[in-house]
């Protein structure tokens, strides 16, 4: 399917006075709904688009990974009716043992972060080797000079290690429809943490999706098979719940199954975002190639 877009570009500046940029990629054709997106922890946003005037009235999704989910359960947290659902991939809604500070290190480092906040201090693993598998998207990944590679900022680590400590003590807040995805062999965020979540959550639409063999990156470190599986079933749930009368069906925790079968579909869903004039399209800015189908039920 081709369509076309719109490009623009700016900076604006935050109630801190921090300059930060944006772009958009605006639609010719009306979108069906529109997806707000959360990148994860030093990962850039490079394909996003805030909400627009003329878009009002259309239907509301949040689309987060790893942090970025943390950030989704925040937002709808916050404002419990705004949202009319949520796709959740590998949600920081824990942070692992594997890549978490020994107990000693974190109450060391908590009884100074406020004399040396910004630090660059705090002993983590690579989180690039341990999120993407495939050997040439990380590599790719390591190059893109817009990604934060460095160790994280003291006050920055605590604080992502209290938010998802306090996500998971508040699970039975959730109440949209929700998509939760997780590799079953993440070694960053806990895929167990996403269990429960679905178990927890008050939501009466909710869906899990638990991919055996895949790592935290699912739609960026997976060979390519992998990720059009994960797009597919992201945008057949997107798909299902574009309508103000969402359904109420709860779906079973299982894994995936090791097979898909082919078929054609489109992407018109996640369009409102990302359009681009090939026959290919981008979330997050992550490619997603059109050849897999697999039911997200």
């Amino acid at each position: 399917m081709d369509l076309e877009f719109e490009y623009q570009e700016e900076y604006w500046r935050n109630s801190r006075g921090m300059q930060l940029f944006t772009c958009k990629w605006l639609p010719l054709s009306s979108p069906k709904a529109l997806v707000f997106l959360c990148h994860g922890y030093g990962m850039e946003c490079s394909r996003f688009m805030r909400g627009l005037e003329e878009y009002r009235g259309k239907p509301r999704f949040l689309y987060g990974e790893s942090m970025g989910g943390a950030v989704a359960l925040l937002l709808h947290m916050k404002h419990h009716s705004f949202w009319d659902g949520a796709v959740l991939v590998a949600p920081m809604c824990k942070i692992s043992e594997k890549v978490k500070p020994h107990q000693v290190v974190i109450n060391i480092l908590t009884k100074v972060e406020d004399i040396i906040p910004k630090w660059k201090i705090v002993p983590t693993k690579d989180v690039i080797n341990s999120a993407f598998k495939d050997p040439a998207k990380r590599e790719r990944i390591r190059k893109n000079t817009l990604i934060y590679q460095e160790r994280p900022r003291l006050k920055t680590a605590l604080e992502m290690l209290r938010t998802s400590m306090s996500i998971e003590e508040s699970l039975y807040k959730v109440t949209l429809p929700f998509f939760v995805l997780h590799g079953e062999a993440d070694t960053v965020t806990d895929p167990d943490v996403s269990g429960a979540l679905y178990e927890r959550a008050s939501s009466k639409d909710k869906t899990i999706k638990l991919y055996p063999s895949m790592w935290h990156g699912l739609t960026s470190g997976e060979p390519d098979d992998n990720i059009d599986i994960v797009f597919d079933d992201i945008i057949t749930w997107l798909d299902t719940h574009n309508t103000n009368n969402l359904a109420s069906s709860h779906s079973t925790l299982q894994p995936c199954a090791t097979t898909a079968n082919k078929t054609t579909t489109t992407s018109s869903v996640l369009h409102k975002t990302h359009i681009i004039k090939r026959r290919r399209s981008y979330l997050c800015g992550l490619k997603r190639r059109n050849s897999l189908h697999h039911s997200a039920t």
